[in-house]
């Protein structure tokens, strides 16, 4: 139930590698099948209770709900944003059915698919504050159930699955923008969900490859897989470019990561020639499945603009409907130039606003909603409401080291893990710089995208601070190809070179003990031994008494030891959200002690 082992190897045992390719490249996931989803629904269910409950408070327009639940609501009237009269959102509060709409289209920042997402509450609910946060927050609460699920394929322990679920589930900024009706949350779930089809592809498709190679159904550059699950994580990643344009860093991230785990794949199989197999039979169709599929679900997303008239520089439209697509095409391109203009021009001076850099950090919230009711709070002469957009401080601090953590995984021991957790926070961080130093207004709940990556650096490193059951880690070494013993493992698979390809830039140094190699794309099959992704090496290997009777003891003393400190960790976080949790939640209190938990100056 662990993601590695780094204990002592004992000196007497005997090292296997596993008696299938199949299990070299994609071991099965262990625990019960009923657990591993009956865990990650309680977890969610939780995550529900939290979001939903008094969801419809406050009963106003908060922040950036005056832009996006207005549009959203002309979405579902005319297909394309409309203006709306002054004092529409006050319209709006008294009665969900005012009539609200000025003259002519509305020019927008963003494109529409969110803003139909949140349409969908308001069709179900009405133009209401729970109308316009319903969708935000059910879609919060199934990021929860992804998170739980993925962190439970990466780690191959639903107990850390679980754990992954409830830190995104505790976590204030996530849960602020799970209640409010603001275009992050989906940017976050639409991402996560990519992220999410593109592992689970890597484990059935390495699974596919094993069994190909093992029958003999392949070629000097392996054989072809259909990669189905990235037709998902391509229309995934093209709804999160529809919601927001930063998807687009997370599509060029991700389709360069699925090229170098094709490429490790077919290298660790013992292919041939691995990276000519990948370049020929994989990347071409992953370009197809990922970018094209995305862009063409993105391109869909505006329908309601490319056929009906009258939206910003659309005008009049075509009466036959099949031409109208070629037809907004040229009108689409330069109303996107007009949205790139606006996004690279945005430079207005905003009290709330921050820095890439200051995010981690949580230098400089952004308060959603504030107000100071008169006599609500019975003796006391002051109190105080507020949503408050910050991140729970215990998860966000903890994440940071976390990451560094992981990059020292990465950097050291090569884990595929550690590589595509860091790719996936950096993809959302780094790519803010440029726009910061070109002073382009910005808010901490652009980070919103981020929280599931670090979620997984912590659980990750929670992981390794635990280490393997103590039956795994008394078989937690493996031998190179050439060892001598009975249990030196099987025949090299079909058409595998003896000396295989050159080295990844992640493969283990020279020399390093196989047993600290991760699960991944370490070296062909027939020259490394086994390293399974959830930490365990063949445990039937012999082993002298005494050596496996220590190793046993050492890692039952080191699981007791981590296990505690995880489970600290995660009640610090739990006290720690609950402590903030009337600030994020617009619940009235003294103003004492809304002071009290403005901790620093910039916070207020």
């Amino acid at each position: 139930m662990s993601t590695t082992d780094l204990a002592p190897v004992p000196a007497m045992a005997s090292r296997r590698r596993p008696p299938a390719l199949r299990e070299w490249l994609a071991p099965a996931i262990p625990g019960s099948p009923l657990l591993s989803w009956l865990g990650p629904l309680l977890v969610t269910a939780l995550a529900a209770y939290l979001r939903f409950d008094r969801l419809a408070t406050p009963k106003t327009v908060v922040f950036d709900e005056t832009y996006y639940a207005k549009d959203a609501l002309a979405l579902l009237r005319f297909g394309w944003e409309h203006n709306t009269v002054e004092g529409a959102d006050k319209m709006l509060i008294a009665d969900p059915d005012a009539h609200i709409w000025g003259s002519g289209p509305a020019f927008v920042a963003h494109p529409p698919f969110g803003k139909w997402m949140i349409a969908i509450g308001e069709w179900m609910f009405g133009a209401t504050p729970f109308g316009w946060r319903f969708m935000p927050a059910l879609i919060g609460t199934l990021s929860v159930l992804i998170l739980c699920r993925l962190a439970r394929r990466m780690t191959g322990s639903t107990l850390l699955g679980c754990a992954a679920g409830l830190l995104l589930a505790l976590d204030g900024l996530a849960f602020v923008t799970s209640r409010a009706a603001l275009l992050d949350v989906f940017v976050m779930f639409w991402v996560l969900a990519g992220f999410a089809c593109l592992v689970n592809d890597r484990d059935r498709s390495r699974r596919v490859l094993a069994e190909r190679i093992e029958q003999g159904r392949t070629s000097v550059y392996g054989p072809f897989l259909a990669h189905g699950w990235r037709w998902g994580a391509g229309v995934c990643l093209g709804l999160a470019c529809a919601t927001k344009w930063t998807g687009v860093f997370y599509v060029a991230a991700f389709g360069l990561m699925t090229v170098l785990w094709d490429y490790g794949a077919r290298r660790a199989a013992g292919v041939r020639a691995p990276l000519q197999g990948t370049m020929l039979l994989e990347a071409v169709p992953a370009f197809v499945q990922i970018v094209v599929a995305g862009l063409l679900a993105y391109l869909a997303t505006w329908w309601g603009w490319i056929f009906k008239p009258g939206g910003w520089g659309r005008g009049e439209v075509s009466g036959n409907p099949l031409w109208r697509p070629f037809e907004a095409m040229p009108k689409l391109w330069h109303y996107h130039s007009e949205m790139l203009g606006f996004h690279t021009g945005l430079d207005a001076k905003h009290p709330y606003q921050s820095w890439p850099w200051d995010w981690p950090i949580l230098r400089r919230p952004v308060a959603f909603f504030y107000t100071e009711p008169k006599g609500a709070c019975g003796a006391a002469t002051r109190c105080s409401r507020e949503i408050l957009g910050i991140g729970t401080p215990a998860l966000w601090w903890g994440a940071l080291v976390a990451l560094v953590v992981v990059a020292f995984i990465w950097l050291i021991l090569r884990d595929w893990r550690a590589g595509a957790i860091l790719l996936g926070f950096l993809a959302g961080w780094l790519t803010w710089f440029p726009s910061a130093f070109a002073d382009r207004t910005m808010f901490l709940f652009y980070a919103t995208p981020l929280i599931p990556f670090m979620v997984l650096a912590v659980v990750l490193v929670l992981g390794y601070l635990i280490g393997p059951a103590p039956a795994s880690a008394a078989g937690a070494h493996a031998a190179r190809s050439g060892e001598s013993g009975r249990d030196a493992g099987p025949a090299l698979p079909p058409r595998a070179s003896a000396d295989g390809p050159p080295a990844l830039p992640w493969d283990p140094p020279a020399g390093a003990s196989p047993a600290l190699a991760p699960y991944d794309e370490h070296g062909p099959y027939d020259q490394h031994g086994a390293y399974d992704q959830h930490g365990a090496y063949d445990q039937h290997a012999p082993f002298d008494e005494r050596g496996a009777h220590a190793s046993a003891q050492t890692a039952g003393a080191r699981r007791l030891i981590g296990a505690a400190a995880a489970g600290a960790f995660l009640l610090v976080v739990l006290a720690n959200f609950a402590y903030f949790h009337p600030i994020l939640s617009a619940q009235t209190i003294p103003y004492e002690d809304w002071q009290a938990r403005m901790w620093f100056d910039r916070w207020v």
